[in-house]
């Protein structure tokens, strides 16, 4: 009656399982607040088609077309909106994802570890369906797209998701102890980001002055690298994927010692307040 539950026999077992309940938790994830994740799918994806039409009308009304980079200007912004999306939902996944005073965390071998990766690769699986079929939406409907480094373009995908994985472990780390401060700094954060993350900017074109407001954004370094991937006529000059690298990578040092020192004074009063 009261016997003890099955244990993996060996490591190879161990990591099977572990993979196999990152497997589900990564579809429960996908699910969101809907019935199935292919609703979740299509949410995201209205959702940056809005975002992507609403600057094309924007800047076309403020005639800043004619200034961007040569190339075709709706690929232009769909570079930078799918990589601020993309970080956008990173760091909500991360921020939203279960804490060790979640009731989920009562059912083994779950643990908040589980939880944080299968938030992560829903995520980056989200960003990549609906990047290629927006991509190939548009090659087929309206120009054939070509993308002069397809590799190194992904690669600044990855770069704006580890960027997001970074910012949502810190702001995750500090949730328990601020849980009020903690959402507004998550929105003051994003909403800063629509405008220094540079995606309606040419990080070539600009001057001294309006460098600075950028510069210190990693988000911008990712966008600006990435139409350097995309356009061939474009070099990033005033962006740099190390600093980008190197800022993501200390964000999620910080944020996991962060959560790691939380984890050590869990209290399920957390969740009552």
């Amino acid at each position: 009656m009261f016997s003890q539950g099955r244990r993996p026999r060996s490591s190879f077992e161990a990591t099977l399982e572990t993979f196999d309940l990152i497997y589900h938790c990564t579809v429960r994830s996908l699910r969101g607040s809907g019935s199935n994740a292919l609703f979740e799918l299509v949410s995201n994806f209205m959702q940056t088609i809005v975002m992507v039409l609403a600057l094309y009308v924007t800047m076309t009304l403020m005639g800043y077309t004619a200034n961007a980079m040569r190339g075709d200007f709706l690929v232009f912004l769909i570079t930078g909106v799918m990589s601020y999306v993309t970080y956008k939902k990173t760091t909500g996944s991360v921020f939203g994802s279960e804490g060790a005073a979640s009731p989920m965390m009562l059912h083994a071998p779950m643990n908040p570890a589980i939880a944080l990766v299968a938030a992560c690769l829903s995520s980056l699986y989200l960003q990549i369906v609906t990047a290629v079929v927006i991509l190939f939406g548009y090659h087929c409907a309206f120009k054939p797209v070509e993308i002069n480094e397809p590799v190194f373009a992904f690669t600044m995908l990855l770069l704006a998701w580890l960027f997001g994985i970074g910012t949502g472990l810190v702001l995750r780390a500090i949730k328990p102890w601020a849980p009020k401060l903690a959402p507004t700094l998550m929105l003051i954060v994003q909403r800063v980001n629509i405008f220094a993350s540079g995606k309606m900017v040419v990080g070539n074109s600009l001057s001294f002055s309006l460098l600075y407001l950028f510069s210190w954004n990693p988000l911008f370094h990712v966008i600006d690298q990435m139409r350097g991937a995309v356009f061939i006529n474009y070099i990033p000059r005033n962006s740099s994927v190390e600093y980008a690298l190197i800022a993501s990578l200390v964000l999620i040092v910080i944020g996991m010692m962060g959560d790691f020192f939380t984890r050590q004074r869990v209290s399920l009063s957390w969740y009552a307040r």
